[in-house]
């Protein structure tokens, strides 16, 4: 079996419900539940979701079918024999279309809760017999804007980092754009061919203004962001929240690239 999940989880001593500050007894304990995602081959990949979580990773999120299928039908050129890294990975459901897709090595990454680890550990774990031989698909935690040693060891020998990063509904942590960028900067390949895969859906609208803020600050950082899609869903996640109810259901992808001149002084030095 060429896939494994890795043990280890690199940090469990922040306390993530003091982040952010939901009242006592908010959560009531829910046993974990499944999903399913049809992929384009016909493949239909079964996840488990973590049961309920105030890092919500007990939903399978519309970016993140989104971004599995996008992957998944330009394969050819973004996915096979690439190493690609996933932040906020939450069931893991890009990661490991990318894996059953043919990439060199995928990295499925999440904050590190224990919880939250254990249930990527388990899905990635369930999809490892249909793993083609020569692909890695690894687990582990991660704080963004952390130190990055410990995602980078399971690249291969000689890498120089990620061909691609996968960042699917993580921009609309406001504060911590500046930490997603730090992110991108300490992992993706010096490359023109490198790139972010950023795709997000504005559950509430209003704060799409804030959220969009994070395109201008990665073009300051040395990114040239490009809009490759806008996809309205059939149905919007949660039927009962406020705000437009189209732009509950879209779906909007970019694509990050490195701006010519940061790939270009970095071969030459």
């Amino acid at each position: 079996m060429a896939s494994s999940a890795q043990e280890d989880v690199l940090a469990n001593d922040l306390d993530v419900g003091a982040i952010f500050e939901e009242p006592d007894g908010y959560y009531q304990h829910k046993e974990p539940t499944f999903a399913q995602h049809q992929m384009l081959s016909g493949q239909t990949l079964r996840v488990r979701l973590v049961a309920s979580h105030p890092l919500y990773g007990d939903l399978l999120w519309n970016a993140g079918r989104t971004s599995a299928e996008y992957l998944e039908q330009r394969a050819p050129e973004l996915v096979e024999g690439k190493d690609i890294l996933e932040i906020g990975a939450a069931a893991g459901v890009p990661s490991i279309v990318c894996a059953l897709r043919g990439a060199r090595t995928v990295v499925m990454t999440d904050y590190p809760d224990p919880d939250l680890v254990d249930n990527m550990r388990r899905n990635a774990v369930s999809a490892a017999p249909q793993i083609p031989l020569g692909t890695s698909l690894h687990v582990d935690g991660y704080k963004w804007g952390s130190p990055t040693d410990a995602i980078l060891s399971y690249l291969p020998p000689g890498a120089a980092g990620f061909d691609m990063l996968i960042m699917a509904d993580v921009v609309y942590s406001h504060r911590e754009h500046g930490n997603l960028i730090k992110t991108m900067h300490q992992t993706l390949k010096k490359s023109p061919a490198t790139m972010a895969l950023v795709i997000f859906t504005p559950y509430q609208p209003w704060l799409l203004p804030k959220t969009e803020k994070f395109f201008p600050l990665a073009e300051q950082s040395g990114f040239r962001v490009t809009k490759v899609f806008e996809k309205t869903m059939e149905n919007v996640l949660f039927e009962d929240d406020p705000g437009d109810e189209k732009l509950r259901r879209t779906v909007f992808g970019y694509e990050l690239r490195w701006a010519e001149v940061i790939y270009r002084d970095h071969t030459m030095e």
